[in-house]
Formats: C-alpha cells, structure tokens, sequence
C-alpha cells in the first residue's frame, strides 16, 4: 500500500514523538564460539569484558547490526545466518529502557588483526570454563546458559 506525502509526514511525526517518549533502544550482541571458547571484548568506556556489540542503526535488522559489530570492534567475519539466542531487557542505572537482542554463530572468519582503539581496548578468545574474573555478569550468565544448555531468562541479569 503506498502512503501519501501528508500519511507518511504524520506517521515520522508519530513514531518520532513515540520514540522521544518511550526512549526504548536496541542493541545487538554477536557470541562467537569456536569449540569451548568464546570471543570477548574488553570496552573503553565501560568495565569488564563483553560480548562485541552495539546498537542497531535505523534501516538496519538486529542480525546485521550483531555482524556488523563483531567485524568493527573483533575484525572477524561471521558467515551465514546465526542462532537467535534471545531478547533481553537490559536494566541498569542509566536506563530501564534497553534491549539486547544476542545471535550465536559459529561460523566466521578472521578478516583483519584486532588493533586497540578508542572504543575497544583488548579483544580475545577464553575457555568457557575460565573466563576472565571482570566479565561482565550478564556475559558470563548468557555464556553457562549455552553450554550448559540453561533456561533463558528475559532479562539480561537475573
């Protein structure tokens, strides 16, 4: 159905005031995994280490915005579609109002060596038996539920 100038004017307006509103965000995660490690990143900005990720770009799907992510801040490639692991809703002090949706894949390649940066101090690859004691809680939650094929709960930390 195509919209008129004046429909599609008043649907921006709409969703805009909505958005201001309501203030609800989407981030993506990436998991990588090969065999019984797991590629994590260590931010700048925040402490502890994560799964690389980011937010989703208007225009842009979840999925792509997770691989997108883990080739800007990792330098890996991941290649064909990925396991929807979850939605999460992410509460903290800044917000109660943020959404994490997490992908696993399993396939990808490296396409660059990771350089630090100014929004990615270290990236590396740990056993999912002995990750880093700073990882961040959430992480390290999303991480046992994996392997040890756990409930997923619907928010980020329980």
């Amino acid at each position: 159905m195509k919209l008129t100038r004046w429909q599609r004017l008043r649907s921006r307006a709409f969703l805009f005031a909505i958005g201001v509103r309501r203030r609800l965000t989407l981030g993506a995660r990436a998991v990588l995994l090969e065999g019984r490690t797991v590629l994590l990143v260590r931010q700048t900005y925040y402490p502890g280490w994560h799964f690389p990720g980011g937010g989703v770009e208007p225009g842009e799907t979840a999925e792509a915005a997770a691989a997108r992510e883990a080739m800007e801040e990792t330098g890996y490639t991941t290649m064909g579609r990925p396991q929807f692991y979850g939605l999460f809703l992410n509460r903290s002090e800044i917000s109660n109002r943020d959404h994490v949706a997490v992908f696993v894949w399993r396939n990808f390649t490296s396409q660059r060596e990771f350089a630090p940066n100014l929004e990615i101090a270290e990236c590396g690859w740990f056993p999912v038996d002995d990750l880093p004691a700073d990882t961040e809680p959430g992480t390290a939650q999303r991480v046992r539920e994996i392997f040890e094929r756990l409930p997923v709960p619907a928010e980020w930390l329980q």
